[in-house]
Parts: C-alpha cells; structure tokens; sequence
C-alpha cells in the first residue's frame, strides 16, 4: 500500500475574507458593542457611535439584511426608555385623523356663522389641519414604502407636538429615495393646510382677517422650514436620505 508523504505534500494557504467580508464582519463587531453597551445602561447613541455605524449599513445591502433587526432593537428600547409619552400608533393617528375631521367642521361652521366666530372657525380649521395631517401623511408614504412604527408620542422643542416613531428595521430596508419622500410627506402636509384653509375662505363668512391669519400661518411655517427644518428635522433627513440614494448609485456604477 502507497503511504502519502504529508511533509512534501503541498501547502494550503487558509482563505482570507475579502475587504467587503471584512468590512462586514467589523460592523457586526460594532453593533454588537453598542448592544452591550446599551444593554448596560449606555444610551447616548450618538457617543456610541450608534448613528455612524447605522450610516455604513444603509449604503450595504448586505449589512441591512443582517443587521436590521439588531438595529432596530437597539432603537427600539433607547426610544421606549427615554420617552414615557406615547401610545400605539394606531391610536395616536385616529386621533390625528379625527383632529382633521374637526378642522373640517370648523369651515362648515364659519360657512354659517358670521363675523368674528366665522373668521375662528376658519382659522381654528388650518391650525388643526397643520398639526392633524402631518403624521397620517407620514404614515401614508412610509406603509407605500414598506415602513412600519411602533409609536406615536409627543415630544420634540417645546412646545411639545406629535412625532411618529418608525420600526428602524423596516424603515432600513426601504429604498433611500422613498424614504427621502417618506420624511418629506409630512411637512409638505403641514405647509399646505393653511392654503387649503385659505383656498376656502371666499366660501365662508368669515371676514378678511382671518384670509391673511391663515396666509401669515403658511409663510411662517415655511420660513421656520428654511431656517430651521433643514437642520433639524424632516428636511435634513430628506437631505440624508438622498445622500445615500446617491452614493448607492454612484457605487453601483463604479462596478
């Protein structure tokens, strides 16, 4: 019988990941940190550096589909323990919605009053179309993009206001463009309503001051959007989201 020489038998290099397995791997590494860091009552995600590492898996397929859930159970709970104020989403939406159905009333009532409470009750019904179609229209582009939430809540600057939290998972997997148009729905939402309002007012009795009420409510939401909105709040993330849209794009035709 042949017996094998092993020590002239050739040498097998081990396999060595590739940069993008590596680079996958560290993510994994980096998710699993913040978890235990978490875990153990850390939930400054920002120090973390929760938000970069998030930032890297949008712009990686593979990484969403394995980290996603991980991702968004760190969210999840450092959203659930910081904020006390909130209920479930379909809660906190019927009553967005039946806010709206009130503003709605409103332009009914000051089609048939007169006066000062006509101009009121016009006024009143931009006022809660402002707040009451801001989170159903988020909710509308978000279910178009495979987007869920897990709460509605108050918070934000004062004075407090309805805010619309996303399960992160769902949120990762949809593509960046409509999430870019899922930030934007809301505040697009919010700017009409007095306009609306406004566009309605030859149809009711309310008197002249209440037309430019609403006009001054419009203009200043959207000058508050210029100044501030793109900083802060919806339009910054409609910035962000289109960066990634764009990079993805840019990756994709590099090969």
């Amino acid at each position: 019988m042949e017996i094998l020489d092993r020590r002239n038998a050739p040498t097998v290099e081990p396999l060595q990941p590739t940069p993008a397995q590596s680079a996958l791997a560290d993510l994994g590494d980096e998710v699993d940190r913040i978890a235990g860091a978490v875990a153990a009552g850390n939930h400054d995600l920002r120090a973390l550096g929760f938000w970069r590492v998030v930032g890297r898996i949008k712009r990686d397929q593979v990484a969403i589909g394995r980290y996603a859930n991980a991702v968004a159970r760190i969210d999840t709970h450092v959203f659930r323990t910081a904020v006390r104020t909130r209920v479930r989403p379909w809660i906190g939406i019927t009553a967005l919605l039946l806010l709206s159905a009130g503003g709605a009333v409103a332009v009914v009532a000051a089609s048939i009053w007169a006066g000062f409470w006509a101009g009121a009750a016009l006024v009143a019904a931009g006022a809660a179309w402002s707040i009451g179609w801001h989170l159903p229209a988020h909710v509308f582009a978000g279910w178009l993009a495979g987007i869920r939430f897990t709460d509605v809540f108050l918070g934000g600057p004062p004075p407090p206001r309805p805010g619309l939290k996303t399960d992160y998972g769902t949120y990762l997997r949809a593509e960046p463009s409509m999430r870019a148009v899922f930030h934007a729905s809301g505040a697009i939402a919010t700017k009409l309503a007095p306009f609306v309002a406004l566009a309605l007012w030859p149809e009711t009795n309310a008197p002249a001051w209440a037309a430019w009420v609403l006009f001054a409510l419009g203009v200043v939401q959207i000058v508050t959007d210029v100044a501030f909105s793109r900083k802060s709040s919806d339009w910054k993330k409609v910035a962000r989201e289109r960066a990634v849209a764009r990079d993805i794009r840019e990756r994709w035709s590099r090969g």
